[in-house]
């Protein structure tokens, strides 16, 4: 086991650092920031200004080892628009992403779970088709179309729940049911397909023979097994949830790292959203990491592949 644990935190040290290269590359590849930051009708004494200030005529490796050594230490430079430094700005903002991903993701896999085990457990039946509604009708609604209706019905029509802010816990009720519902038709699809494979298994045949009962069965040795592909698709959908939560917390007024996002390219924030994009980036990377240990902690068999 702690072969494999240090096999993986090597992986993802290496795959960070690459991101990092590719991220600090990719915001550069896409013109000269010291244009994008001076703005239109900028003179090119003050675009020659801007570039000689934050260092953009500096080579592109001197560049990118001053930003990563200071990104090691917690410093991401100052915001050009906010003129805070961006460390204050994403410590500020980042709970409430981070908030907000973890509730979702938390309904996704609270809705989806059973849903899943009911579908495979009666397969064909109402339940099943139902369940495989629910998914297709999921993926199937926009993300903006889904949040406007939750405001219309719930906001304006029955003023039940507030429609923007995160003063409380109840701003976060309709943003968590429009990232959750997003990802339970995957993570319901996934564990339906999983525990039908299991329940034809040789070794729940002899459970039943054995005289175990139904509950034992389903949960102490079907399910076990079953959720593997699940814990790996809910660690990648809590990343995709943190990445894709700019157009939820806009709608929603929401101050994460999302509309704070909207805010810096919008605004041409450079060292904010280089900031941004490799946290994200980092965050992403770490919960594979977690997902590879927790499924190999589930299945010993992981360990030695």
């Amino acid at each position: 086991m702690y072969v494999f644990v240090l096999k993986r935190i090597g992986l993802a040290f290496l795959v960070a650092l690459f991101v990092s290269l590719i991220t600090f590359l990719m915001l550069r590849a896409a013109g000269d920031p010291a244009i994008a930051m001076a703005g239109e009708g900028a003179s090119e004494a003050d675009i020659e200004f801007i570039r000689v200030q934050f260092g953009f005529d500096r080579p592109l490796i001197t560049q990118y080892l001053d930003w990563l050594s200071s990104a090691l230490l917690g410093d991401f430079g100052t915001s050009t628009y906010f003129t805070t430094p961006v460390s204050e700005l994403i410590a500020e903002r980042l709970p409430v992403t981070l908030k907000l991903g973890l509730a979702s993701l938390i309904f996704a896999i609270v809705l989806a779970t059973p849903l899943g085990i009911l579908a495979a457990v009666y397969p064909n039946s109402i339940i099943d088709r139902a369940a495989l509604a629910l998914s297709v009708l999921g993926q199937a609604l926009p993300n903006f179309w889904f949040a406007l209706m939750l405001i219309v019905v719930f906001s304006v029509m029955w003023p039940i729940l507030p429609p923007s802010g995160n003063s409380s816990w109840i701003n976060f009720i309709m943003p968590t049911m429009v990232l959750g519902y997003y990802a339970t038709p995957s993570i319901m699809r996934l564990t339906r397909s999983g525990m039908l494979e299991v329940l034809r298994s040789d070794y729940i045949r002899t459970a039943r023979a054995k005289g175990l009962l139904p509950v034992q069965i389903m949960f102490k040795h079907a399910l076990r097994n079953a959720i593997l592909p699940v814990v790996s698709l809910s660690t990648v959908q809590f990343g995709y949830m943190l990445g894709g939560s700019i157009i939820i917390e806009s709608i929603f007024a929401l101050h994460g790292i999302g509309q704070l996002a909207w805010e810096s390219i919008s605004r041409a924030d450079l060292p904010t959203v280089q900031a941004i994009v490799l946290i994200i980036s980092l965050i992403y990377v770490g919960l594979n990491l977690a997902g590879d240990l927790i499924n190999a902690w589930l299945d010993p068999r992981i360990r030695v592949s």
